[in-house]
């Protein structure tokens, strides 16, 4: 009986050798729970540094989940480094494949800059708390009015406290290796803020991370910031245009990066 409790020692190396979906699975459990783990540690030295939500908790929590990628072994390529050395607020958009999303964002996170998220993120336990400590903007994506009237509330935000804000245009994650079709909120945000944008676009993950088939393996994801699009001057008519031009350098990006040429879901204008 003494020698049962090594079975689990012996069994989890194993299946870690032999099966790819335990690895996965594995994989996962432990990427959510460290992150909890580390959302516990971080609300104190949050509450501490900044006294309660502040975006300037951001460099706190991306100092503590730098570290992520090396357990998951990951790595990250990144290019492009001089476009987000832009003075003042601007909206950064990029794709959005899965939650390890989060590590890429944490590895070039700039100094001012929080994201926009799903409202149901907040209830998240410790990670919920956490977003909320770091300045996250909610939005309920189920209601387009408060979607709208939460984007005018972040544009003024932004020009008055001098921030930054991350958001995935394509609403949704998306690993069908190519990219979805992108929503305009980003695009009205940043025309309304009359702030730039800059893309970054993330490498598919197909090569090392597969949902459905339940593959998750060590990889390099390519990361690359792309030159800055201006919207000064643009009102809520050039937006759909806005779109579609940021759209087209993302997703010529995203098959460069990505090394394949999958159809497309989106305007490509010629």
């Amino acid at each position: 009986m003494d020698v049962l409790w090594m079975v689990p020692l012996l069994l989890i190396p194993l299946l870690m050798w032999t099966s790819g979906a335990f690895v996965f699975y594995f994989k996962k459990f432990f990427y959510v729970a460290w992150m909890m783990c580390l959302a516990l540690l971080a609300i104190p030295l949050c509450i501490l540094k900044s006294g309660g939500r502040d975006v300037e908790n951001m460099r706190l929590i991306r100092s503590l989940v730098r570290h992520v990628k090396y357990l998951l072994g990951l790595r990250f390529e990144v290019s492009g480094w001089e476009h987000l050395q832009t003075e003042g607020p601007y909206v950064i958009i990029s794709n959005h494949q899965s939650s390890l999303d989060v590590l890429g964002l944490m590895e070039i996170l700039p100094d001012r800059c929080t994201m926009i998220a799903k409202k149901e993120l907040i209830y998240a336990g410790t990670v919920g708390l956490i977003c909320w400590l770091g300045g996250i903007v909610f939005i309920n994506r189920k209601k387009t009015s408060d979607a709208k009237s939460v984007m005018a509330d972040a544009a003024e935000t932004m020009l008055k406290d001098q921030i930054r804000l991350w958001v995935f245009p394509e609403g949704t994650r998306n690993q069908n290796g190519d990219l979805l079709p992108f929503k305009k909120g980003a695009f009205h945000l940043a025309v309304q803020a009359q702030v730039p944008i800059i893309p970054v676009v993330f490498s598919s993950y197909r090569s090392f991370y597969l949902r459905k088939e339940k593959q998750f393996k060590s990889g390099t994801i390519r990361l690359k910031i792309l030159p800055k699009i201006e919207t000064k001057g643009l009102t809520s008519d050039d937006v759909s245009d806005l779109c579609d031009k940021s759209f087209n350098v993302m997703h010529s990006a995203f098959l460069e990066t990505s090394s394949s040429v999958p159809q497309s879901n989106g305007p490509v204008s010629h």
